[in-house]
């Protein structure tokens, strides 16, 4: 038997530590506060859930330039055709939504900044609700005739060729979650590669649509020509100037080729005068002329970075 008052002793120790391990304990409310995360993954916000400047700027730039179409449209200043005026507009955004989307990554090389890569995946998003809104304002051209609209884009090559295009970024759009990336693995990558072909199908759609004047899609071309080039360099040269240098050369001929090549087969317009039209500046720059100059701006960067970082290093 205990002695009187053991017994009381040992549960007075043992409802003191009962109670000190009790309070070292979170309590429910602030343990779901601490592991709680946003419901909804609201695209101004980071992945801890923190607001993100960055994506939230790129986010207001990205959709302004359908404000303005919508707000265009909706004061009637789209001509007598208003929603196929319209769908133009909001496509060419598509396309240029599209392309920034793409060199997100060149981005983050050649001007070593790794944030950028946050805003690639809404970049896309926003890209896929583009192309959403441009077959919209389409089938608002044909009156909302679903017969209609599903004939032209089966009779159509070019209407063939975008839908397929929009088949293929819904597909990544759906698939852009990351429960989609875990649950795929390694085909998530594969599959997400397809941007590069869905890009080309198009372009091609673009330059059929715009048929005479072709300046807009030729710039894209020379972009897209720029992209391919800088991913087939080796690693450790698609940040240095030399590697930069010789992917704006090639990509501001492949683009001078591109223009030549369909002035000559798709139209009756002396592909001669507009190949001739690329070195008179004086009224105008061509895209060719864009492409060069904005890659030969890129390839400046890895140099002007060093320099700067040399200039803080003499500082400290």
């Amino acid at each position: 038997m205990s002695a009187p008052g053991q017994g009381y002793r040992g549960r007075a120790r043992g409802e003191s530590a009962a109670m000190t391990s009790t309070a070292a304990l979170p309590s429910p409310a602030i343990a779901v506060r601490r592991s709680a995360k946003p419901r909804i993954a609201w695209p101004w916000l980071d992945r801890a859930g923190r607001f993100s400047p960055l994506k939230a700027s790129v986010l207001v730039l990205a959709l302004l330039p359908g404000a303005a179409v919508a707000w265009l449209l909706a004061t009637g200043q789209m001509g007598a055709e208003p929603f196929k005026q319209a769908a133009r507009e909001v496509g060419t955004i598509t396309y240029r939504m599209l392309l920034l989307t793409l060199l997100v990554t060149p981005l983050r090389a050649v001007a070593d900044w790794p944030a950028i890569v946050q805003v690639r995946r809404m970049l896309g998003l926003v890209t896929l609700g583009y192309a959403l809104a441009h077959l919209g304002l389409y089938v608002a051209h044909m009156n909302g005739d679903l017969a209609k609209v599903a004939s032209e884009i089966a009779l159509r090559a070019y209407l063939t060729i975008g839908f397929g295009a929009l088949l293929g970024l819904a597909v990544l759009g759906a698939t852009s979650t990351d429960a989609a990336m875990k649950r795929m693995g390694r085909g998530w990558k594969r599959l997400h590669r397809l941007v590069v072909p869905i890009a080309l199908l198009g372009l091609v759609h673009f330059f059929i649509q715009s048929k005479a004047d072709v300046t807009e899609p030729t710039l894209m071309a020379g972009f897209v020509i720029w992209l391919l080039c800088w991913r087939t360099l080796p690693r450790e040269l698609q940040a240095s100037g030399l590697g930069l240098l010789a992917v704006a050369i090639v990509a501001a001929l492949g683009t001078v080729s591109v223009e030549y090549a369909w002035y000559a087969l798709a139209t009756r317009i002396p592909a001669e005068r507009v190949l001739a039209a690329n070195l008179d500046v004086l009224n105008g720059l061509r895209p060719a002329v864009i492409v060069l100059v904005t890659g030969l701006l890129a390839a400046a960067v890895p140099g002007l970075r060093r320099r700067l970082a040399g200039r803080r290093g003499a500082i400290a």
